[in-house]
């Protein structure tokens, strides 16, 4: 692919550091992948950057939080620096599953189903995705405690829709975070610049980008009120 716009930036001088660090003493694949898992769901909280999904991994760890699509390019990023063959997985996601997140509100202005993306790793020979990095284990746990107060099975960013769910490292055995909410699948990509360059993947209008650049405090602080509640 045309690496100008490529988004996962493993070679970085940034991205190039972290994997050295969060992998030197590692010895096996799978040992070097758990760190930079553990690094991701928690060295970066969940929340909104200043720019919505075109940011770069190297920027990701610059800004401290990420979301689904900018946690996704730079677990890429760290994955292809460290060795480990990766690729990011998108799809459609019903918008429900940010409900006690994003105000009530907003969502008669919002599409149905946003675009959605998380990490599919080669392991032995076998993809193998995972996307429970996504949500930091501290908002996790608080989400947790609002879903099971709402009597829902879908919302504060986690999905029991399919029975399970589980921020620690796993490949679905143990549950995913997001995956009961995906409502269409789009494919894996080598970059998620690939992605956003097609027609499947969903734009915000010029009003939407403006509000998500208006509301962004107001959500990261939502966001810390969650985590407040798991301690």
């Amino acid at each position: 692919m045309d690496t100008t716009n490529r988004l996962s930036d493993y070679n970085h001088p940034l991205i190039q550091s972290k994997v050295i660090e969060l992998t030197q003493d590692k010895e096996t694949l799978v040992g070097k992948l758990e760190s930079i898992f553990y690094y991701v769901r928690d060295g970066i909280k969940f929340g909104f950057p200043p720019k919505w999904d075109v940011v770069k991994a190297s920027e990701v760890m610059g800004y401290g939080v990420g979301y689904c699509n900018t946690k996704a390019t730079l677990f890429v990023a760290l994955c292809k620096a460290a060795g480990i063959p990766a690729r990011v997985h998108c799809a459609a996601i019903d918008i429900n599953i940010m409900r006690g997140i994003l105000p009530d509100m907003a969502f008669p202005f919002m599409p149905k189903a946003g675009s959605h993306a998380w990490v599919d790793v080669l392991i032995d020979d076998q993809w193998k995705s995972i996307d429970s990095y996504i949500n930091d284990k501290m908002l996790y746990e608080g989400s947790l405690k609002k879903l099971k107060e709402s009597g829902k099975s879908l919302g504060y960013s986690v999905s029991f829709i399919n029975g399970q769910s589980s921020c620690e490292f796993n490949f679905g055995e143990k549950g995913f975070v997001h995956m009961g909410a995906v409502k269409t699948d789009h494919g894996s990509w080598e970059d998620i610049s690939q992605y956003f360059a097609t027609d499947k993947y969903v734009r915000l209008n010029a009003a939407q980008r403006l509000a998500v650049k208006m509301f962004v405090p107001l959500l990261n602080s939502k966001l810390e009120r969650i985590r407040s509640t798991a301690k």
